[in-house]
This record gives structure tokens, sequence and C-alpha cells, in this order.
């Protein structure tokens, strides 16, 4: 029998709207094109991801007896829902700026209608993989305020937001693989090509919106993004070790107990945003 050990973690779905549109418009990120970009080019894998996300770990529920974990499921696939919806919104909201956002999302739908062809196995293990790269970037953007230094009110509320809701599941569909597959070599096999993948697709998608913009070719927009990444404040850099962690055969999510972070921005993000009913799902 699988050991538990997830501590007991609030996982809420925030029926939150976030009004982008007009911040969308603009390099929200501080005027800077290659940070807005970048961002702008995570989101964009969001809506399609998340959707299998949820249809991974639904192939599996049924399975599942532990009340505690069935419960838990469910947060998932709601807060899980919701994130899609909102991106969804906020990728749309991009048309505004001149992206080719129909050709970005056949791209990434055509690597998805290939991942939805593997077997349910495979597709559950390629999640557990993509929930470490959103978990461990979400640590970042929770605990390194330089990381959205600049950016614009709303969309620092977006992405905390997420950031929250990704820290909160961040062992959901791990726990489901335990209980049911439990196969660690292949899960960390599986891990390879989730890393190829993400940073394949989010690089195309920067580039593809820093054409756009007519920085394709900067050599001082690329420095400076380089900079941001991998420099100072080191975006990228800082989630390195945390990342490869999964490579550990005793793995577990919340080995990286980082409960005391969140509850400060669970407390600060609720108290602020659910005074502001505009934000608030109807």
């Amino acid at each position: 029998m699988t050991v538990n050990q997830t501590p007991e973690v609030k996982i809420e779905t925030r029926h939150l709207k976030f009004e982008v549109e007009e911040e969308l418009k603009t390099l929200w990120h501080g005027g800077d094109v290659f940070k807005t970009c970048f961002f702008n080019a995570l989101s964009m894998q969001f809506p399609e991801g998340e959707h299998q996300f949820i249809r991974a770990v639904r192939h599996y529920r049924d399975r599942i007896e532990d009340p505690r974990l069935k419960k838990e499921i469910r947060g998932f696939i709601g807060q899980e829902g919701v994130h899609s919806r909102e991106h969804k919104r906020y990728n749309e909201a991009l048309r505004h700026r001149g992206y080719d956002i129909d050709a970005m999302d056949k791209r990434f739908e055509k690597h998805m209608a290939w991942v939805s062809r593997l077997g349910p196995t495979r597709q559950l293990a390629g999640t557990c993989g993509a929930e470490h790269y959103t978990a461990v970037l979400a640590h970042g953007i929770l605990s390194n305020p330089d990381v959205l230094t600049g950016a614009s009110p709303v969309m620092k509320d977006l992405w905390r937001w997420h950031a929250i809701e990704e820290t909160e599941h961040k062992a959901v569909a791990f726990d489901v693989y335990q209980r049911c597959i439990g196969d660690n070599n292949l899960r960390r096999v599986v891990f390879f090509f989730v890393t190829y993948n993400f940073f394949k697709f989010t690089f195309l998608n920067t580039c593809t919106m820093l054409k756009a913009e007519g920085k394709l070719w900067s050599l001082k927009t690329w420095l400076g993004g380089l900079n941001y990444l991998w420099g100072k404040p080191g975006v990228v850099r800082k989630c390195v070790p945390a990342f490869l962690d999964y490579l550990k055969k005793d793995f577990h999510p919340w080995h990286h107990d980082n409960r005391e972070l969140l509850k400060t921005w669970e407390d600060k993000f609720d108290a602020e945003l659910y005074q502001q009913p505009a934000r608030a799902a109807s």
C-alpha cells in the first residue's frame, strides 16, 4: 500500500475572472518585450494542456478508494478547469497585438493529439511531469518578487492566482499515479519527453511573438531575456535543482514543503481579490 506523503492542503476552486483584454494590448510586464512574450508563450500551452491533465487523472479516478484523495481529485479538476477557461480568454485577447494565435494553437494541438493517442499510463506519467514543471515555476513566482517586478497589478494577480492553485494541487496527479501505476522508471523516462516538449513549445511561441513585435533578431532583446531566465533574477536557473529532484527514486512533490509560503499568499490573495467583485465570476 502506498503511504500518503501529501499533507493536508486546501485545494479550493476559486471562480474568478480576470479582465485582461486591455492589459494584453500592451507590453504588460514593465514594457519589456521579452518578459511579456515569455509569459504569454507559457499561457498558450495551458488551455489544451490542462484539459489533457484532467482527462489523464479522470481516467483513474474510479480506481481510487481513499476518500481524501478522491476529494483532492475533485479540487484538481475544478482548479484546472478554471485555469483552462481563463487562459483561453487570455490567449484570445492576445490577438489584439497581431499574434498568429491560430498558428500557435494548431502547432500545439497537433502535439496534444499525439499525446491523446498514447496509453493512459503514459498520459498520466506525462501529466505528473508537466505538473512538476508548473509547480516549480509556481514556487518561483510566489517566492521571488523579482519574477513579476514591473508587471501590471492585474497580470500579477492572474499569475499569482495560477501559481497558488498549482502549488495546492501539485501532488494530486502524482499520488494517483503512485497508487494506480507506481512505475518510477516509466515516470522518469517520460519526464525527459515532457522536458523537451515544454521548453520546445515555450521557445517556439516566444519566437513567434517576438517576430510579431519586430524583435526576433534583436540581440539586445535576447541578451536581456537570457539574463532574466538564466542570470538575474534567473527565473529558470533557480528552478533547475528543483526540476531535477523529480528524477530521484523516492521523489514526492511535497518533499519540497512550501506550505508556509503558500499560506502567506493564499491569505493575501483571497483577502484582496475577494474584495474586488469585478474579478469574481458571477
